[in-house]
């Protein structure tokens, strides 16, 4: 399990930092004004049904099903089962393609009501209409993705995200080079999104090996239309963040840059969002799944403790860092070419605000499985729809007066809609209990947050002016703050490096808390 678990939260760390990477060498490239907010609203749309698909639950619905299917009557019908289903999702997505091409210009009106009657509105069109193809990519690449999964090759389904990145990277040095115009370069890039996809399919389908997804066919009969009623709300559901940030785009479109200070705040969350996601997937929801088939109230009640543990130990020290060195970081990733030292000031005081959402944000991810093991994918919809519709109320009320960083502080108050409305189904539905061991822990775990971020906002009035000497003693000060982290905990006796290692084993003395 613990190579598993490694190999998995690699992948995705590895993702996330040449994320980071391709993020920073837009920001170089397109700066933040109306090409980088046509570029990037239609980068959001592409980027979204990508986390749909790739990161949401129909990876997590089709291994079991391939499993049972394979135990119960052996890995032909298990093939044709995945091969049925790889057939049917990429003939839909085909389609949908074709249409939303067709219809592109309400769709973006509709993401982005303040582009209407300005040449923003049709660079963006255009933009989208390019990377569409990757959207019919992203079906295929999910099945093999989870076919493998469930044969468990978690390597090349671990690292093949990270061709995404690769692509864009490699496409955007070459722009910067080239010194093409913003706008002709932002479609050029768009052109090369739809190509990656390509690439990532065209290396699964050259290893997938097997035959694990034939014979081919498209089929929308009862067991087809069953499984993906019950892997489409899930799917939403897990897309929360990213359809928060959806919807104060939408409101941030009338303010002229104010897009592309979202994205890039956005993304500084989601570099904890995705390893939290990792570690509940990884350590959370299979152990919760068995201790519901087996009523087994107190290993419920053990599981759902240590994932608030975990959500509150990742949480709470990544909240405080990004709210104290939210400046520095901001000017250290994107600052670059067309990036200018105002739009860091702004990016930096949306990030305040997200950073506030963001323990709610993982919250709800501690929370949903306790749903998706009982068979309950509706109720976790309901919650992030709620949400959605609250962000974007406060959102506009509070961008009104105060700009992005009201947007951004209604997209946090969406997330905490969403979380506290989940919480509070939780507790109607079959209750959250905390063991005595979180209740002793989670007071500790918030001290010892507080005392690191106290540490770093101290060190900061030490930190260089900028150059390669700021960027050195930043890296110094986030991996110093980590480790008081830490040490505060192993000394509160929250948690020691013993612990850590059982707990990624999976020893028996560590479920047992």
């Amino acid at each position: 399990m613990i190579r598993s678990f490694l190999t998995v939260s690699s992948g995705t760390l590895a993702s996330r930092l040449l994320g980071f990477l391709r993020d920073s060498m837009v920001a170089a490239l397109l700066g933040a004004g109306p090409v980088a907010d046509a570029f990037l609203v239609a980068f959001q749309l592409v980027n979204v049904v990508r986390r749909l698909l790739t990161e949401g639950a129909l990876n997590a619905a089709l291994v079991p099903a391939w499993l049972r299917l394979r135990e119960t009557e052996g890995a032909a019908a298990a093939a044709a089962f995945a091969g049925k289903l790889l057939g049917t999702v990429s003939a839909a997505l085909v389609a949908a393609t074709a249409l939303i091409a067709l219809g592109m210009p309400l769709v973006i009106a509709a993401l982005a009501p303040g582009f209407a009657g300005s040449e923003t509105l049709a660079m963006a069109v255009a933009d989208a209409r390019l990377m569409l193809p990757y959207l019919a990519f992203a079906g295929p690449v999910t099945v093999l993705m989870a076919v493998m999964n469930a044969q468990g090759r978690f390597a090349l389904t671990a690292f093949s995200p990270l061709l995404f990145n690769i692509a864009l990277i490699a496409a955007i040095a070459v722009l910067l080079s080239w010194r093409q115009d913003a706008a002709r370069a932002a479609l050029i890039l768009a052109a090369v999104v739809g190509l990656a996809g390509l690439l990532q399919l065209s290396m699964l389908m050259l290893r997938q090996g097997e035959k694990a997804a034939t014979p081919l066919r498209v089929a929308f009969d009862a067991e087809m239309r069953g499984f993906l009623a019950r892997a489409i709300p899930g799917m939403i559901a897990s897309s929360g963040p990213q359809l928060l940030m959806i919807a104060g785009a939408i409101i941030a479109s009338s303010s002229p840059a104010a897009v592309s200070w979202l994205y890039f705040a956005g993304r500084l969350i989601e570099l904890p969002l995705g390893l939290v996601g990792v570690a509940m997937g990884t350590v959370l929801v299979s152990e919760l799944s068995r201790a519901v088939q087996a009523g087994d109230t107190a290993a419920v009640a053990h599981a759902e403790s240590r994932a608030l543990e975990l959500a509150a130990g990742l949480a709470l020290p990544a909240t405080l860092g990004l709210i104290v060195l939210a400046e520095p970081i901001v000017r250290l990733l994107f600052e670059h070419g067309a990036f200018a030292a105002s739009d860091t000031a702004a990016t930096a005081r949306a990030l305040v605000w997200l950073a506030l959402g963001l323990p709610a944000q993982v919250l709800f991810k501690a929370l949903a499985p306790a749903f998706y093991a009982r068979d309950n994918t509706a109720t976790p919809l309901v919650s992030v729809l709620k949400g959605i519709v609250f962000a974007l109320a406060t959102a506009f009320l509070f961008g009104h007066f105060f700009g992005v960083e009201g947007i951004a502080a209604g997209i946090a108050l969406g997330a905490w809609s969403s979380a506290l409305s989940l919480l509070r189904e939780g507790a109607t539905r079959f209750g959250f209990a905390l063991d005595a061991a979180a209740r002793r822990r989670l007071p500790r775990i918030a001290v010892a947050a507080l005392a690191m971020a106290a540490s770093i906002w101290f060190a900061l009035r030490f930190l260089p002016a900028a150059g390669l000497a700021q960027a050195l003693a930043l890296a110094v000060l986030i991996a110093g703050g980590i480790t008081l982290y830490g040490l505060l905990l192993q000394l509160f006796g929250v948690t020691g490096w013993r612990e850590v290692v059982n707990a990624l084993k999976g020893s028996p003395r560590d479920l047992r808390g």
